[in-house]
């Protein structure tokens, strides 16, 4: 089941897959979740289907037959203040449900199905992890036509740079990373700009971060960027810079990675899980970010053993690999 919108691009996915548009009301959030209550269990009736899998924390309650339900993290319970009040209202609220009511819970990471051991005491036997994968079509070693493609795009003229891309959101930490990377480079000859790329989020903090740059320092906020620009834009920085809070996979970090990009990040929750010994590590302060970028800045050498390293372990995330822990999952389910 999907939009209409998604309909034919998912079709062209897979020639095998039966996939069914949706009505078109369910384009609308409100809607979409009350028709997962009503119009989704009559589809699952209609088709026969075995297992229902809702992947986005959500469940119908009623379905007729087993429900399997992806919970992406915690951070709605471990870190509140990261969401809005409503979203995190919310998001509490299906996780209980779908902890209690689903006959199996898929998480994308081992620290994430501890953290709800943790948090909510959940049942440990019925969560499976299924690690995300990364499409190393889209996400591939650039070449240098590549990277000259995207300094021309964001204007860079050549200049060095600092690689964000995610939602700028507050559990991305941007403001720690702009104060990081200010203190980093300020006094750097030729110091490399920092492209923070991304849909805007609601973080209401960068704005401020921003404002206290040296007017020497620049800093890029192109939005969105194209998919055909993103090997060439992490594959070409200096490092890509990932300071999160907590994620519950890092998937802008695999991604990365598979770009052969330097990747700095975190040691938080799952984000180990994911870049192992091939990634570099920072908490999240900006005096750790600072110190971490300067040895990263200052050492070309070990920013070309982890392009290498990080390309190396990327390859082991594949999206096969996630379907097949799915489908055990499912199986699993069907046996409840």
């Amino acid at each position: 089941m999907c939009q209409r919108a998604d309909a034919e691009r998912y079709s062209r996915m897979d020639a095998l897959a039966e996939v069914i548009p949706g009505p078109a009301a369910i384009a609308h959030r409100p809607a979409r979740l009350a028709w997962e209550q009503t119009g989704l269990p009559l589809v699952a009736q209609q088709v026969n289907a075995q297992v229902v899998h809702s992947p986005h924390y959500t469940m119908p309650l009623r379905a007729g037959r087993p429900v399997v339900v992806t919970i992406h993290d915690a951070t709605f319970f471990t870190e509140p203040a990261m969401h809005t009040s409503v979203k995190g209202t919310f998001f509490r609220s299906a996780t209980r449900t779908a902890l209690r009511r689903a006959a199996r819970v898929v998480t994308p990471s081992k620290a994430t199905r501890e953290e709800l051991i943790r948090v909510l005491d959940a049942d440990g036997t019925k969560i499976d992890v299924a690690y995300h994968g990364v499409d190393q079509t889209t996400f591939h070693v650039p070449s240098e036509a590549e990277k000259d493609r995207v300094q021309a795009r964001l204007g860079l003229g050549g200049q060095p740079y600092i690689a964000f891309l995610s939602t700028l959101e507050p559990r991305k930490n941007v403001p720690g990373l702009v104060r990081g990377w200010v203190k980093a480079c300020a006094d750097r000859p030729d110091a490399p700009a920092l492209v923070l790329a991304g849909g805007a989020g609601w973080d209401d903090q960068i704005d401020g971060a921003i404002a206290e740059v040296p007017s020497h320092l620049r800093v890029l906020r192109p939005g969105y960027l194209r998919f055909t620009d993103l090997p060439g834009f992490l594959g070409g920085a200096l490092c890509v810079a990932y300071p999160s809070h907590g994620e519950g996979f890092g998937l802008p970090v695999l991604e990365a990675m598979a770009c052969a990009a330097p990747v700095l990040t975190t040691p938080r929750l799952s984000l180990p899980e994911v870049g192992g010994d091939a990634v570099a590590y920072t908490e999240p302060d900006p005096d750790s970010i600072a110190a971490a970028l300067t040895v990263l800045l200052d050492d070309p050498a070990r920013r070309a053993q982890l392009a290498a390293a990080g390309h190396v372990r990327s390859l082991e995330f594949t999206w096969s690999a996630s379907a097949e822990a799915h489908l055990a999952s499912y199986a699993r389910a069907l046996d409840s």
